[in-house]
């Protein structure tokens, strides 16, 4: 049987134009735009949580660490083996290096991992007592922990707001909602630190990453089953 030529039995539409969403001009206008993208969220995400898997804030430092550059869901089938093998903060410390690398290999970048992991245990030990540090500028002295690990950290193991995690989820869709016009992770923190209320940070960071896995993915959104579809502007940029 030929096969069939698609395009030429496939009626064709007109292309529609992107329709143009007007974009608040005044104060009042951005403070209520903003606040209906919070109250949607609101609505799909109202419990939103850390998605890794981990007992205390040890746990949680070395699932985020693994975490770069590596999905979630991979890190949660590693870590339950990983902390059977090495129960305490002691035994990260006194690791092999090599064998470590081995154990963490399925998350990527696995000797630069295992480094990290050996360092900010033995960091931890000697000058915190075997803790994790509770704030933004002790946790920055950890090997592995840049600010958005730092956030995480912070958020979710103690409930201390010190920032907006920035990952790909809330860098991307940042972008779309033109909620800044920045690419660097550190600036886009920045300009969502000066519009979301402090006592949201940790809450809207959460809702924003479930919200661009479910939702406003990387390639093809759901704009049809998105409640936002109406103020985003990246049809407007061509980004969706």
């Amino acid at each position: 049987m030929p096969d069939t030529d698609i395009a030429a039995v496939t009626p064709q539409h007109p292309v529609t134009p992107p329709r143009k969403v007007p974009k608040p001009k005044t104060a009042a206008e951005r403070k209520a735009r903003f606040q209906r993208i919070v109250t949607e969220l609101d609505k799909l995400f109202p419990r939103a949580t850390c998605a890794l898997h981990h007992k205390d804030a040890w746990q949680l430092l070395v699932a985020t660490i693994l975490s770069a550059q590596c999905t979630d869901e991979r890190v949660n089938k590693v870590t339950p083996g990983l902390f059977e093998k090495y129960p305490r903060i002691e035994d990260f410390a006194h690791a092999s290096r090599e064998e470590l690398a081995n154990d963490i290999r399925s998350t990527g970048f696995f000797n630069n991992k295992s480094r990290s992991l050996i360092g900010a245990a033995n960091k931890i030990l000697s000058d915190y007592h075997g803790n994790v540090p509770r704030t933004m500028d002790e946790l920055l002295l950890v090997p592995g922990a840049a600010r958005k690990t730092a956030n995480v950290v912070l958020g979710t193991a103690y409930n201390i707001p010190s920032g907006v995690v920035v990952d790909t989820h809330v860098q991307r869709i940042s972008l779309r909602l033109d909620l800044t016009r920045n690419t660097d992770p550190v600036k886009i923190e920045q300009d969502l630190m000066k519009i979301v209320p402090q006592d949201r940070w940790i809450l809207f960071s959460h809702q924003v990453i479930h919200f661009g896995r479910q939702i406003c993915v990387a390639r093809k959104p759901r704009c049809a089953n998105c409640p936002l579809d109406a103020i985003c502007y990246a049809k407007d940029k061509a980004l969706a």
